[in-house]
């Protein structure tokens, strides 16, 4: 029934209502009785006060009380939040060949996120286990991909593409445990390339302590194959090496009145399995195995709930599992650095961090030199309109490198992704970014890689969806070299 008729229904029951109601006042008034007028009260079905001096509903109100009460289990909330998920997803493949994998300094997590007090809403979904809630989801579907190079060479492959993401969260009244996995499996069903995996799993405990203190507990392992537009991948290999990152670490904040504060130590490992050669031989890259541990604190101090100034300083140390490399040099060393920023949180529409500082990177072997520079880092995600999302980011990062003589690059990635609901059941999503690779020694050449994508996804009920997905990349080096990859592929994801 719609409003107008509900509205319209409730009128004459509204003036009896109000009419029975006077006489029962009157007649409480009379006879002093406040068990009597309870009585009326009861005989009109009345809930609530039986006092006569608190006014009934009007009929808007028990419209809009009837709307919520028929509202769909699945709440705009919960939309909301697979949208960001595809915004991290984006990110993660924008970003994967450009930082993370090699990268010296460790990229050091926003202040919100260190000590996030938001208790995750039961929204209805998911699969209940105790205490925890489990929302997983199984993907299903095929990608073409189509890759050149500046010398005439072109690789077509087809590949079938199986994925499975979940989350699995507490609903606890204290504290808070998240743990987040995906993995993908590309298969190859036709064309050049081999099969390509990959997957990421991630844990983080919130410990609610007292006198306003809290603990963050994180670990997580990710495996990925090298892209061969990476300087320290193995030229024309069949190949290339896998990359395993394992992490680990621990955060305590404590806030004092204004003052925003956090210490933190964060352990992260990189292993490299042996790459295939076009000529079937293996060539072993364990001597790019390293650990490196990195104390950090932050201080910071609440100009008002959305503005926080902050200040950082890092301190972290590198070791390789073998002292000298393939090339005969001492690559172990350490990183300093320190940053200086502003985060703001204004709820829904904006919230983000923007940092400057500078980093430096020594090595134990004196043939190679220090490696510094300026840091740009930030994050901001934006909601102009509801059902619109906008993520942002800059990144700068110190990688490694295999090359004899040369210390490593400064790469300095930008990125951007924008999610919006054309309708309630569909989804557009864009993608871009550019990774900026820059070497201090003339004899490496700098590199540029840029991605772009596109995507609809369609909700054909609450647990099933079909995407389709549209991805380009380029890599161009000064020497005016290129390799461009154009990918294209359909699917369908199912969700609970």
């Amino acid at each position: 029934m719609s409003k107008r008729r509900k509205a319209a229904a409730h009128r004459p029951k509204r003036a009896y209502s109000y009419a029975l109601l006077g006489a029962c006042a009157l007649g409480g008034l009379l006879f002093s009785s406040p068990g009597i007028a309870q009585q009326a009260a009861n005989m009109l079905g009345l809930r609530g006060s039986t006092s006569t001096t608190t006014p009934m509903t009007d009929g808007a109100n028990t419209d809009a009380a009837a709307d919520t009460t028929n509202a769909p289990v699945a709440s705009r909330a919960n939309r909301d939040d697979e949208t960001t998920t595809l915004d991290s997803d984006s990110f993660r493949r924008i970003t994967n060949d450009a930082l993370d994998a090699n990268r010296l300094n460790l990229r050091q997590s926003a202040l919100d996120d260190r000590r996030s007090l938001k208790k995750t809403n039961d929204d209805g979904t998911g699969i209940r286990l105790g205490t925890m809630i489990l929302r997983p989801e199984v993907s299903q579907g095929v990608s073409v991909e189509r890759k050149s190079d500046s010398s005439g060479n072109r690789q077509n492959t087809t590949f079938w593409d199986n994925g499975l993401k979940g989350t699995l969260t507490s609903d606890w009244s204290r504290h808070e445990l998240t743990v987040t996995g995906n993995g993908t499996w590309r298969q190859r069903i036709a064309g050049d390339r081999e099969n390509d995996p990959s997957g990421q799993v991630d844990a983080a405990l919130r410990l609610d302590l007292a006198d306003d203190m809290a603990a963050r507990l994180t670990t997580g392992y990710a495996y990925s194959r090298e892209s061969n537009t990476d300087p320290n991948a193995i030229r024309n290999a069949l190949v290339q090496s896998g990359v395993g990152q394992f992490t680990a670490g621990a955060v305590l904040s404590r806030d004092v009145g204004k003052l925003r504060g956090s210490l933190g130590l964060q352990f992260q490992r990189w292993t490299y399995s042996n790459a295939q050669l076009s000529d079937g031989s293996t060539l072993s890259n364990s001597d790019r195995n390293r650990n490196t541990v990195t104390v950090s604190s932050r201080l910071g101090y609440e100009i008002s709930p959305a503005f926080t100034p902050f200040v950082e300083v890092s301190a972290g140390k590198t070791r390789y599992d073998q002292t000298f490399d393939s090339a005969g040099y001492q690559r172990s060393g350490n990183i300093y650095g320190a940053k200086a920023g502003i985060s703001t949180d204004m709820g829904e529409k904006l919230r983000g961090e923007l940092a400057i500082g500078y980093e430096h990177a020594s090595f134990d072997d004196a043939r190679l030199d220090g490696m510094g520079a300026m840091t740009l880092d930030s994050t901001v995600n934006w909601s102009p309109r509801r059902g619109t999302d906008v993520a942002l980011g800059f990144g700068t990062s110190i990688e490694p490198s295999t090359t004899a003589g040369i210390s490593g690059d400064v790469a300095y990635a930008l990125t951007a992704a924008v999610t919006h609901e054309l309708r309630d059941d569909l989804i557009a999503r864009l993608s871009g970014g550019t990774t900026w690779r820059n070497y201090d020694n003339a004899s490496q050449l700098n590199s540029t890689y840029y991605t772009a994508g596109a995507g609809l996804t369609y909700r054909i009920n609450r647990y099933l969806d079909l995407t389709a997905d549209l991805a380009w990349a380029r890599t161009s080096s000064d020497n005016g070299s290129s390799d461009r990859s154009l990918t294209a592929g359909v699917g369908l994801t199912l969700k609970r």
